[in-house]
């Protein structure tokens, strides 16, 4: 005992010592690593990857793109129950200790000393966001040391609750998902209010090796893991005997759920990362931008609905081409002899993708009988049997001929092939993939944004946007804007068209060009209006020729159509260049707009991370109380540049005499854009591009071809104020239907990607491209008022002669036609000047 004693103060000198010494190493290593290391106003700023998300005009998430999953979730959002998950799981004295863990240092240094090797250990929740925030994950003395003076310097500046938020945020848990809310989603397609105790166990369970543990890669692990944390939140208090229980014998889910996709509009989406991308570079991906296009969430879907039943009935109507892959499922079934049959089916199944309704099946057996049906196993359903009335189904042999009725389904299908099932009305029916493919778009004239697209049947297939990046012949739907232009060139509506045989001898070419009609038939002289009604070609061919090519080229400038589609001689009249749906749609919005011009946009604005607003779109804007007269060409736009609208527009004003006259003049001067350009040129003005009175004639030219021409079938919507045209170019290798009201346009294009092959016998903008904008139409007029196009002033209306186009005699058959004040015809003369023409000989006229 006495020794003991004597040696007491030497002890207590040894461990002061030692203290001191530790202290002093503590201290320097302080001093020499903590320039390494970030300051406080520097961890304030700690900035999160947040992926770039993209919705609709009405809020609804249509995609998100970043390398990093994850949402951002403020710590009073996060339930208790994840917090208490975390806490049992990592750090269970977190709200305790200053940063670091002595347990957990002293383990770890007694591993070293007993087996001189270094290991990880002692973590606390705060070392952990040290280290993914700031270091590196080297297992080294150095990397530790700057941890655990980063651990407290975080301590000292943060508070406990900012801190966990800061780690719950910025977590890496698995499948690219990022913080709790990430997980959430991308494990059980949940929020966190959403989550079971289970599910929170399991996310808190994943940290210590996110890419091993996570349910989908292993989830036996998974289970494993989550048993623990769930022991763990018993033994703490966190939960009681029963939750403890039911949470331990919850499933384990196994598979991801992609991000919560509320509106499926993926070209849509891609157009607006892809402008993101270009205004700010890579930081769109990562900088938690939030991207608002022009898109209607309801007017997507019905465009969706539009398409896919217009591309599914077209290729129900041209035969079956036969299963998409034949399996020897005696041989696949044996080598998986420790599986179940369905759950080694539903594998296999799994490559093939599932489109909407489509879902791939394998067939299981076949009937020889006649009118006997099939039995499949169709992917995430099981075994179901189809009556043969759900399968029979022609033969495709080409685009044009398609076979007889088969006798049977063993005539049609094999055991073994897989084919794909559609669920409709009446329940599952044999169905394929088509290979036609089509693109839809509608776009407000008033500004024109882009209020729904798709760019092909599916875009996981294939993700080429027909819709904006194709250049496909119009045909026919392009004669309303030769029609513009004739109007603007002497013609009226009334104007009589001699519909004969024509040909067209082109230099360096063998053979001659006999353009016919779509009837193979001829009409004689014909009426202006109604050769577009009945899309008459040759009519069309002979307009163009009688108002020069050169006159109807630059009246075209003003509908902003492509140089493609505006091809230098005769055949221009016949849609013969090349536009896509988009340019079309533009095209067309000068009609709908009454002559003024929109570009079409997609982003209407674009928000921060914070919300705030950092980009809106400001579209020029037809207002027609604005601009309501049209007086020749818009003024030059260097006009405008002379100086400020501020400095300059009140010498746009004219001069009077007295100001008693100017306020006499005041009331009915209303000048536009073309009078007065200074004022106009900050005000968003949309410029008038074609008269009014040009707009309206041809909208009604085109309501005609609704109510009694190529266009008929649009009349089952019921609607007066809606006008089109359909379109089908060279071979039927087009179909188109373009049509509007003074609120809406849509164009529908159906074709091959392969532009050389024909649509077939039969098809055509009428039958083919038309159902797709009616359905859609159908969508987007209910319940919405008539929107006419309002006449203008300076039109007429008169009666004319059917047949000769000329103001009718009393007593005589006529019809009324609309005309330019000025422009209306005098009554017939006994001999009528288009007899001079010999449009009755019946001889060929050629055109050099």
């Amino acid at each position: 005992m006495r020794f003991v004693l004597r040696m007491l103060p030497w002890a207590a000198a040894v461990l002061a010592t030692l203290a001191f010494g530790v202290a002093v190493s503590g201290f320097a290593a302080y001093y020499y690593l903590r320039p390494t290391l970030p300051s406080v106003a520097e961890m304030r700023e700690i900035p999160l990857q947040i992926p770039l998300r993209i919705y609709s005009r009405d809020g609804r998430l249509m995609q998100q793109v970043g390398e990093q999953r994850r949402t951002p979730t403020a710590f009073n959002d996060i339930p208790e129950i994840i917090v208490q998950a975390f806490l049992a799981a990592e750090d269970d004295r977190f709200f305790e200790h200053p940063g670091f863990d002595y347990q957990g240092i002293m383990r770890a240094a007694l591993k070293l000393a007993l087996t001189g090797s270094r290991a990880q250990g002692g973590s606390t929740i705060t070392q952990q966001l040290a280290r993914n925030y700031f270091l590196t994950r080297d297992r080294t003395f150095i990397r530790k040391a700057k941890e655990l003076i980063l651990s407290i310097q975080i301590e000292n500046s943060f508070t406990k609750q900012e801190i966990l938020e800061l780690y719950l945020n910025k977590i890496f848990l698995g499948q690219r998902a990022y913080g709790v809310a990430a997980a959430a989603q991308v494990y059980f397609g949940k929020t966190l209010d959403e989550l079971s105790v289970a599910e929170a166990a399991t996310i808190a369970g994943l940290p210590a090796a996110p890419s091993r543990l996570n349910p989908v890669s292993n989830p036996e692990l998974a289970r494993d893991r989550r048993s623990y944390v769930l022991r763990r939140m018993a033994e703490l208090n966190f939960i009681d005997d029963a939750s403890y229980a039911t949470a331990m014998n919850t499933p384990m889910e196994s598979f991801l759920h992609a991000p919560g996709v509320e509106l499926e509009a993926p070209y849509v989406a891609e157009m607006a990362r892809a402008e993101m991308i270009q205004r700010f570079g890579k930081a769109a991906y990562t900088d938690g931008y939030q991207v608002i296009t022009t898109v209607d969430s309801e007017l997507q879907r019905a465009a969706s609905r539009a398409l896919r039943k217009a591309l599914l009935q077209y290729d129900r109507r041209h035969g079956f081409r036969g299963p998409v892959a034949q399996l020897d499922l005696q041989t696949l079934l044996n080598d998986a002899a420790d599986m179940e049959p369905g759950v080694r089916l539903q594998e296999l199944l799994n490559a093939y993708p599932r489109i909407d309704d489509l879902s791939a099946a394998v067939v299981l057996e076949v009937s020889t009988q006649p009118e006997g049906g099939a039995e499949f196993f169709l992917h995430n359903v099981g075994r179901i049997k189809l009556p043969w009335e759900r399968v029979r189904w022609k033969r495709y042999i080409n685009d044009d001929v398609i076979s007889g009725d088969p006798k049977n389904t063993a005539a049609m299908l094999s055991v073994g092939d897989v084919v794909y099932l559609l669920n409709t009305a009446q329940g599952w029916q044999l169905a394929q993939i088509p290979e036609v493919q089509g693109a839809f778009v509608a776009l407000d004239p008033h500004d024109g944004a882009i209020v729904a697209m798709l760019g092909g049947f599916d875009y996981a297939i294939n993700k080429f946007n027909r819709a904006s990046q194709s250049q496909r012949q119009p045909g026919s739907s392009f004669k309303p804007f030769v029609y513009s232009a004739a109007l603007e060139n002497g013609l009226t509506a009334a104007s009589i068209i001699n519909d004969a045989p024509i040909v067209v001898n082109n230099t360096g070419q063998e053979e001659a060009w006999r353009p016919e009609n779509h009837s193979n038939k001829f009409y004689g002289p014909t009426r202006l209006r109604e050769g577009l009604v009945r899309s008459m070609n040759l009519v069309s061919l002979r307009v163009l020729r009688r108002i020069g090519i050169g006159n109807a080229l630059e009246h075209l400038q003003a509908f902003g159509l492509p140089r493609s589609a505006t091809p230098r001689d005769l055949s221009l009249a016949l849609g013969s260049g090349g536009a896509s749906p988009l340019q079309m749609a533009q095209g067309y919005a000068v009609l709908a707009s009454g002559g003024m011009r929109v570009n079409s946009y997609v982003i209407e604005r674009i928000l921060d991370a914070d919300g705030n607003v950092v980009f809106a779109s400001a579209p020029e804007m037809v207002c027609e109380a604005c601009a309501p007269l049209w007086q020749g060409e818009p003024a030059p736009a260097e006009a405008a540049a002379k100086g400020s609208p501020d400095d300059n527009m009140y010498a746009e004003v004219p001069a009077y005499p007295t100001a008693q006259e100017m306020i006499a003049a005041v009331s009915d001067w209303r000048p536009d854009y073309t009078e007065t350009p200074l004022f106009w040129s900050d005000r968003g003005q949309a410029k008038r591009v074609i008269p009014e009175q040009n707009a309206y004639i041809v909208y009604d030219m085109m309501r005609d071809v609704i109510r009694r021409g190529t266009g008929r079938r649009a009349r089952e919507l019921g609607r007066s104020d809606i006008a089109g045209k359909t379109g089908t170019s060279n071979n039927r290798r087009d179909a188109w239907f373009s049509g509007f009201n003074a609120d809406l346009v849509g164009v529908a294009w159906v074709g091959f990607d392969d532009d050389a092959r024909s649509l077939g016998a039969g098809e055509e903008g009428g039958r083919t491209a038309l159902p797709m904008w009616k359905d859609f139409m159908a969508v987007a007029l209910d319940r919405s008022p008539t929107a006419t196009l309002p006449q203008p002033e300076g039109l007429v209306t008169v009666k004319i002669s059917p047949a000769t186009g000329l103001a009718a005699r009393t007593g005589e058959a006529s019809v009324f036609e609309i005309f330019r004040d000025g422009n209306a015809p005098q009554p017939a003369a006994e001999q009528m000047d288009f007899l001079s023409e010999e449009i009755f000989g019946g001889d060929q006229e050629s055109i050099f």
